[in-house]
């Protein structure tokens, strides 16, 4: 957005151009703000005038009041010494003098500090002038891609100075080094659900697996979907990703290792009745309660009931029963 109103005088980038942080993207043309600027100036100088001048002002008075307190000093001291010699007029006289010039001092001590704060109101404008003058150049506040551009040579750019503003922006830049994927995880899955964990995303469009790592969540369920959003960053250095684009994520929300597993179709039941179909030396079939852990898609995790080399049947069960002698194959 530009902050400033001016007609677009240039604009050095376009759709798909790739700029680094800093780099001018646009122009704008203000000539009455370089006017203002200019009367700041003036005006700057002019303050900077006046408190030389009220300086100067400060060492005549107090050059003034010098000769007044003196000359008052020496007929006190005169009338001190030779009493009625000095009249009492002229005595008060000189007292007067003296006073007028301490107040006159005292006048022309607060003009200079008026005109040193004048000075420092035009300097301030004069810096509000420059400062808004300087968004006339309108750079890159990041590295990144230009994906829209909205105004031509010669445009009427308005100020965007409210994001409920009207104004519309010069262009639009999008930062895709690192893109951020928000991930709606399952109720059931969030207790495993911890940042600095990774994730496999992958994108059908481009049928390429991309590495992601969990940055932030929400720590909040929706209450319309039993979710909570957790945000996945992945690394895109080579811009092979274009934001927009779908993905499927692999979330590896607990790990095991060296577990003993089963086919899923080699167990029979779920929950505290799960069982399966041990064929023990010299071929009889022995039903095994089990207790289940982590499941995939293909296995399941056997926490206790078989020992690692028992040999299970997989497939179906029906027509089996405890007791039966039956042959591998």
């Amino acid at each position: 957005m530009a902050k400033v109103s001016g007609y677009l005088k240039s604009i050095k980038v376009d759709i798909g151009d790739r700029v680094h942080e800093g780099q001018l993207l646009a122009t704008l043309e203000i000539p009455e703000m370089a006017d203002e600027a200019t009367k700041a100036a003036a005006s700057s100088d002019q303050a900077v005038s006046e408190v030389a001048t009220a300086s100067d002002q400060v060492h005549q008075a107090e050059s003034a009041h010098e000769l007044a307190h003196l000359s008052y000093t020496r007929i006190l001291e005169v009338s001190k010494k030779e009493a009625g010699l000095v009249p009492q007029q002229q005595l008060d006289e000189f007292h007067s003098r003296d006073l007028v010039a301490e107040a006159q001092v005292a006048a022309a001590k607060s003009n200079l500090r008026s005109a040193e704060q004048r000075t420092h109101v035009t300097r301030a404008e004069e810096g509000r002038l420059k400062t808004l003058y300087n968004y006339a150049t309108i750079t890159a506040p990041f590295t990144g891609v230009v994906t829209k551009r909205y105004a031509n040579i010669g445009s009427m750019i308005q100020a965007g100075t409210a994001s409920q503003s009207q104004a519309m922006p010069v262009i639009r830049l999008s930062q895709n080094n690192l893109l951020r994927l928000i991930l709606p995880v399952p109720e059931s899955v969030v207790p495993h659900i911890h940042v600095g964990g990774t994730v496999d995303v992958h994108v059908p469009s481009l049928d390429k697996t991309f590495p992601g790592r969990v940055v932030r969540f929400a720590e909040k369920i929706q209450l319309s979907t039993r979710t909570m959003d957790t945000e996945v960053d992945v690394p895109n250095p080579s811009l092979t990703l274009i934001p927009g684009m779908y993905a499927e994520v692999n979330l590896r929300v607990e790990e095991r290792k060296n577990a003993l597993t089963l086919p899923l179709d080699a167990v029979e039941g779920t929950g505290a009745s799960a069982r399966v179909y041990i064929v023990q030396p010299p071929g009889v079939i022995h039903f095994a309660p089990v207790v289940l852990g982590m499941e995939t898609a293909q296995r399941v995790e056997i926490r206790s009931g078989l020992q690692e080399g028992d040999q299970v049947i997989v497939g179906r069960h029906a027509g089996l029963k405890d007791g039966d002698k039956v042959q591998a194959k």
